[in-house]
């Protein structure tokens, strides 16, 4: 059975969904079978790997009952658009709602190495059905000042996953993105995590640029659009699968590791 990982993050703009979409560029090019979920309704993930937006079914139909998991499975992905939000409304109603999206990836669980869970930039019912259905969480946080408070938020959401619905969920750490470690701010923001989470704060930091937005706009992998930046999540993958204990995967990254430039 492979890993699925629900990546989540307490607001928007903490580079949750550019990390999902590199990780899953990443891992892929070491030879892992990755499926990518867009849980969130903006369907920007979608948008980044390119998917037509006319693309059906969607997470949407799967949520609502409509069809298969592996019917809405598009060039490794379930996208997603604004009929998500119809679905979650539907869910609200259910018996057992916070159990669908996992009783709906089950039968994917065998066909992929990682399954990551892009949820939404809230804790809402989309996100708690993501953390019922991960075997880990991952936490997107922004080098500011409240990001210890945003992080304690959505670790309130993750015990309540763990305690009620899913008690062999692992939280995995915090990665912090958007970071000028150049800047007072940044360093003082990372610093406070760390004597807060200790060894749960990733070491590697993922760099503020604008070059993010450009190579999502041109539906190109940042590994590809600036080599330089994508040495971060290069470094971010190799720490997640260390902790993942994914060490075969982790070998055949070196290769990769040694030839991403660093600036």
């Amino acid at each position: 059975m492979g890993a699925t990982i629900a990546v989540l993050s307490q607001k928007g703009g903490t580079g949750k969904t550019t990390s999902v979409r590199t990780l899953t560029d990443v891992f892929r090019r070491v030879g892992l079978d990755v499926l990518a979920v867009d849980l969130d309704p903006q369907g920007n993930l979608s948008d980044y790997f390119d998917v037509d937006p006319e693309a059906a079914p969607t997470i949407g139909d799967v949520l609502a009952g409509g069809a298969k998991a592996e019917e809405a499975v598009h060039d490794g992905i379930i996208p997603a658009n604004l009929s998500l939000a119809e679905a979650e409304l539907m869910l609200a109603g259910k018996m057992g709602r916070e159990l669908t999206l996992k009783r709906a990836l089950k039968p994917l669980g065998e066909r992929y190495d990682l399954i990551l869970l892009d949820c939404p930039p809230s804790l809402g019912l989309l996100t708690v059905n993501a953390l019922v259905a991960a075997d880990h969480a991952l936490l997107s946080a922004e080098a500011q000042y409240f990001a210890l408070q945003g992080v304690e938020q959505a670790l309130e959401v993750i015990e309540l996953a763990r305690d009620g619905l899913n008690p062999g969920l692992q939280w995995l750490g915090v990665v912090l993105n958007i970071t000028d470690m150049r800047t007072v701010h940044s360093r003082e923001a990372f610093e406070s995590l760390r004597e807060h989470i200790g060894a749960k704060l990733f070491r590697s930091t993922v760099r503020q640029s604008i070059a993010y937005a450009e190579s999502a706009e041109r539906a190109i992998s940042i590994l590809d659009h600036r080599p330089d930046l994508g040495a971060d999540y290069v470094a971010l993958a190799d720490e997640l699968l260390e902790r993942l204990r994914m060490n075969e995967a982790r070998e055949r990254l070196k290769p990769l590791a040694e030839a991403a430039p660093r600036s």
